[in-house]
């Protein structure tokens, strides 16, 4: 589905049509992004709806200079950051399984991979946000370095740079903690 004639509207197109679009398209993302930087489902359900309602409201300040994905995304950080300052935030890590769909194989060789993707997931949860925001954009989200940035608001050489520390963070916590040493 291409969406660039979101650059094109006017203030007489359907909003619901685009938004129910949009929403069908990029609802996981948004959902997925906000739950991996706020680390709670009921949270990250909040958060996707706000980001709705304001993509709804500004939907016609969508100037174009971004993929519409990166704009949506860029939403659902800024909305994720303004939740994570309110008051009643706690910060209670739950992580979810993280499974990989497998086709035909063993049970066993499924049960070993979910254990090792849900490791790897559970470590990525432990790093600083700064780290674990520009890995799930690059490895999740695909997001080039210079889309990251604008996005981040920050220099590319300063996601560069974010990048190599979040790899080099999992890493070690990878080789510290066995994967047997996961506790349910």
């Amino acid at each position: 589905m291409d969406l660039d004639y979101l650059k094109y509207l006017t203030s007489g197109v359907d909003r619901d049509v685009v938004l129910n679009e949009l929403m069908n398209k990029y609802g996981n993302d948004v959902w997925n992004f906000a739950f991996y930087l706020i680390r709670r489902s009921d949270y990250a359900d909040d958060i996707c709806q706000e980001v709705f309602l304001t993509l709804y409201e500004k939907l016609h300040t969508f100037r174009g200079e971004s993929h519409i994905k990166s704009w949506l995304l860029t939403i659902t950080r800024n909305k994720t950051y303004k939740y994570r300052r309110n008051a009643y935030f706690s910060r209670v890590v739950l992580v979810n399984n993280a499974a990989l769909k497998g086709t035909s194989r063993s049970a066993e060789a499924e049960m070993f991979d979910r254990m090792e993707t849900r490791h790897i997931w559970i470590n990525v949860m432990k790093l600083p946000l700064r780290y674990r925001e520009v890995l799930l954009l690059e490895i999740h989200y695909q997001l080039s370095i210079q889309e990251m940035a604008k996005m981040l608001n920050v220099a590319e050489g300063t996601i560069k740079s974010r990048l190599h520390r979040a790899r080099k963070r999992l890493s070690t916590l990878l080789q510290l903690e066995p994967e047997g040493g996961i506790d349910d």
